[in-house]
């Protein structure tokens, strides 16, 4: 299994969602950091389960132990070595998907890849996984501390969020348990989010994410494109269904004299419809880009499906599941923006002899 995230800076994840632990080793973070341990557990807490009547019921304290890589409260260019136990398992809440496949979810897929499965909460297909990208971005984060990271719910289902980025203030994103800095539209959210609970359904949304302060010359010019290793990073988080930077889909209705971005005269832009990434490359604009989720896969309802042998069965999921996984999934996409800006910015300190 391919389960390595990064170029220079690596993080290499193992667990499943009803195993003893998740867990992480990350590789080629520089030494002499010091790292806040504090910091790293309150992004855990901004993702952990149970925490709103409109998540996963799920309770888990997500402690994280770091087993290497820091001593004395430093880093030590060691492999930085962290578990993070699982403690709310309940295995009989899916003894009724052992021999059958939830529609649209990964047990077909995971089946006829590796011929066996872990159903219990999906296994390596849960999104319980993020935990791990969660410490990787935290610490990364550390590295990269000029650099901000501002992600927020911008739709659930037919609401947006019609404000620019440009005037909300991103100190109200935590203030509500959707986490949109827009009040108005925040309640909106999440009496949609509790009205589809009710019916047992789920709904999908989007989360745009602002990243501020970036340097110029981020990124590789070819196949390691910052866009594209930040798209590659969003498009594994569970449920992600769609990517875009900049102007995006929109970019395509436009003209040449309505998209180009024309210089000022201290090498900012007056308009920043590149989403602050050019050639691949960071250009000192703000980097700004929007990611679409899916509606949960299992659903509190009956629902069509076949078991191993092709034969129909019906499946009605059980347990505690996400309505709807945008709000956890906040800094889950900080996380895996700061990781990729990282590894990206070790990479840039290679590629100039003047910056050596």
């Amino acid at each position: 299994m391919l389960n390595t995230l990064g170029n220079l800076l690596s993080l290499t994840t193992f667990g499943e969602s009803h195993g003893l632990a998740y867990g992480g080793i990350i590789n080629n973070f520089p030494a002499g950091l010091y790292i806040d341990l504090e910091k790293i557990q309150l992004e855990l807490d901004r993702r952990k389960p149970g925490q709103s009547a409109i998540v996963t019921q799920r309770k888990e304290s997500d402690i994280v132990k770091f087993l290497s890589g820091i001593f004395d409260g430093k880093t030590t260019g060691t492999p930085i070595g962290f578990i993070i136990e699982n403690e709310n398992q309940k295995f009989k809440d899916y003894d009724h998907i052992a021999q059958s496949y939830r529609p649209s979810h990964a047990d077909f897929t995971y089946d006829k890849k590796f011929g066996i499965r872990d159903y219990r909460g999906g296994g390596k297909s849960s999104a319980r996984e993020t935990i791990n990208w969660v410490v990787a971005g935290a610490l990364a984060k550390q590295l990269l501390p000029n650099i901000e990271f501002h992600a927020y719910v911008s739709s659930v289902g037919e609401i947006f969020c019609e404000k620019p980025y440009q005037v909300l203030d991103f100190s109200k994103i935590e203030s509500n348990i959707v986490r949109c800095p827009d009040a108005e539209t925040a309640d909106r959210m999440i009496a949609k989010i509790k009205e589809i609970k009710k019916q047992g359904n789920t709904i999908g949304g989007t989360i745009t994410c602002v990243i501020k302060n970036v340097p110029t010359g981020i990124g590789e010019p070819v196949f390691s494109k910052l866009q594209a290793e930040l798209a590659k990073a969003m498009l594994n988080i569970n449920a992600c269904k769609g990517f875009e930077y900049g102007s995006g889909f929109c970019g395509a209705k436009m003209t040449g004299s309505e998209h180009n971005d024309e210089f000022n005269t201290d090498f900012s832009t007056k308009t920043n419809l590149s989403g602050g990434i050019q050639g691949g490359i960071s250009n000192g604009m703000d980097i700004y880009f929007r990611v679409a989720f899916k509606p949960v896969a299992t659903i509190i309802r009956p629902q069509n499906s076949i078991d191993k042998e092709g034969n129909p069965v019906n499946v009605e999921g059980k347990g505690r599941h996400d309505p709807c996984v945008v709000p956890r999934a906040v800094p889950i996409v900080e996380s895996l923006a700061a990781f990729v800006l990282a590894d990206l910015f070790l990479i840039d300190k290679t590629r100039n002899i003047a910056q050596l």
